[in-house]
């Protein structure tokens, strides 16, 4: 590039975040605008009382991702970040009495299984095992480091040797239904289904693919010091340090567009910021929405309401708990996990037996806990359907999901004490006000179906000079496949703006999530 060219990436994001990395790194004049006051998107914190509670993202997965970009830019992701490998991945209960603790250590995982549900469902897990590696790394390079999938392209990047390999992926076959040729226990079935919302989609609707996440736990979740916001900060000020600068609480109202392709920026101070080429990090269905304004409204195709993927309401407590032996991720399961779903994509209405996540973030690496205090910082959380751009729920169905919500935790012996507990509730509703056009879900459009990975938008849009990056993007949501889109979209912007041939707009697609 003869000048500096100039890029505006709109949202802080992770995807954002890395993309503003690689971009000053390669001497780009980078702006990020946020309307946030700090960086992190959807990783985010929730300040209750005094105390700072991840209240998006607790999990790292896919180390490798991180450390690449940071060697990429010539930095040390060490240097800046302290990571610890958590041994156990989270504790699992029915019950009182039905515990089961899944480890990074696989061979632990199945001693645990074999003295929960017997010998043959120990088996059954160490094929388990098996067939999500295979799964992994028949995809990882012609589509999780792809920026361009297609089920034809995957074909021909696979090659001839790897077509046997590529039908092991099973995409035709539902989570659940596969899960059945491993587990006999509808427990175990019910443990490794969830990894489906990971991705917020439903394991009776999504591709069996989705085993590959068991694999990916496997290759290390690493718990952040300081928090998963601080993964951001430590991205924004890399970025900062290689030139890029930051307004924060300024909000992108349109993206202008002159001669056929993207000129700007408009904020809603009347602002413009001129640009050779825009970033979106907010979620895809914004532009179809027609929230960024007429001119970039096909810029990408819409996401339906019905392809919309999960959205959450969530419980940031500062609070005391007892009874239950919480580790730092634990989850407790619904009775009846069909009818779960069923509620959530069928009725769009709240689960009447919600299935309760509760990462208990005073909690280390080894599980013991960190502080002495006699509170913990608590996010729970239930899965909820995408439409918090209808409005609020009805005050008697929040109150009959939390109540659902707390008493199962009861059953299993959890008692958190919310009698004088600081707390913050958000819904679908508060998530559509932070992540406009979504109504509220949290993962872009749900992975339902063989083709859903692939009807995801890639980093080029049908308009020139506008890229997209973050969870709504290939290749999926979670917080290493966002990133990995950052990634993609910088290398876009560098690849079109270095060529003398006419921009080539190429809305490619793919989607999947690693957490």
């Amino acid at each position: 590039m003869s000048r500096a060219e100039r890029v505006v990436i709109a949202g802080a994001g992770i995807g954002g975040l890395v993309a503003a990395l690689h971009l000053a790194a390669k001497g780009l004049e980078v702006m990020v605008v946020d309307r946030a006051d700090a960086p992190g998107g959807k990783m985010r914190e929730e300040i209750v009382g005094e105390a700072r509670i991840d209240a998006g993202p607790t999990v790292l997965t896919m180390r490798w991702v991180f450390d690449g970009i940071f060697d990429e830019v010539g930095l040390s992701l060490d240097e800046r970040l302290t990571l610890e490998p958590a041994q156990i991945l989270a504790r699992h209960a029915w019950s009182g009495s039905q515990k089961l603790d899944l480890f990074a250590d696989r061979a632990r995982s199945a001693d645990a299984i074999g003295a929960f549900a017997g010998k043959g469902e120990a088996d059954g897990y160490l094929r388990f095992c098996d067939r999500a590696g295979a799964i992994y790394r028949t995809l990882e390079e012609p589509f999780i480091r792809s920026s361009r999938p297609s089920p034809l392209g995957l074909i021909r990047r696979a090659g001839l040797s790897g077509v046997g390999r590529l039908s092991q992926i099973s995409p035709f076959t539902t989570l659940w239904s596969m899960l059945g040729d491993f587990f006999s226990d509808p427990r175990l079935r019910q443990m490794f289904g969830r990894y489906a919302t990971y991705c917020g989609s439903s394991p009776f609707q999504a591709p069996a693919t989705l085993m590959l996440v068991a694999h990916v736990e496997q290759l290390g979740v690493w718990l952040v010091d300081g928090g998963m916001k601080q993964l951001a900060r430590v991205i924004a000020n890399a970025a900062a340090a290689k030139g890029a600068t930051f307004r924060y609480g300024a909000r992108v109202t349109s993206i202008a567009v002159e001669g056929g392709r993207v000129a700007g920026a408009m904020l809603a101070n009347g602002e413009r910021l001129s640009a050779d080429a825009l970033v979106w990090n907010g979620d895809v269905a914004a532009l179809s929405c027609g929230l960024l304004g007429p001119d970039v409204s096909s810029a990408a195709p819409p996401i339906p309401r019905r392809q919309r993927s999960l959205s959450a309401i969530t419980w940031a407590l500062n609070s005391s708990a007892s009874g239950f032996p919480l580790l730092r991720h634990n989850v407790f399961f619904s009775d009846d996990y069909r009818a779960e779903f069923d509620d959530i994509f069928a009725r769009a209405r709240l689960p009447k037996r919600p299935t309760v996540y509760v990462c208990a973030q005073d909690r280390g690496a080894d599980n013991s806990p960190r502080s002495h205090r006699s509170r913990e910082r608590l996010l729970c959380l239930v899965n909820a359907p995408a439409n918090g751009d209808s409005g609020e729920f009805d005050p008697a169905e929040l109150e009959s999901c939390e109540t659902a919500t707390f008493e199962l935790l009861n059953r299993c012996g959890l008692t958190i004490d919310r009698r004088d507990a600081t707390s913050v509730r958000t819904t679908p509703a508060r998530f559509n006000d932070l992540f406009p056009a979504t109504g509220g879900a949290l993962y872009g459009r749900a992975s339902h179906g063989w083709m859903a990975s692939f009807a995801r938008s890639g980093a080029r849009t049908r308009l020139p000079g506008l890229y997209l990056a973050g969870g709504s993007v290939h290749p999926g949501p979670g917080v290493p496949m966002a990133a990995l889109s950052g990634r993609q979209a910088a290398q876009a912007v560098v690849e079109d703006r270095a060529s003398t041939s006419r921009w080539t707009p190429a809305a490619m697609s793919g989607g999947m999530s690693m957490r």
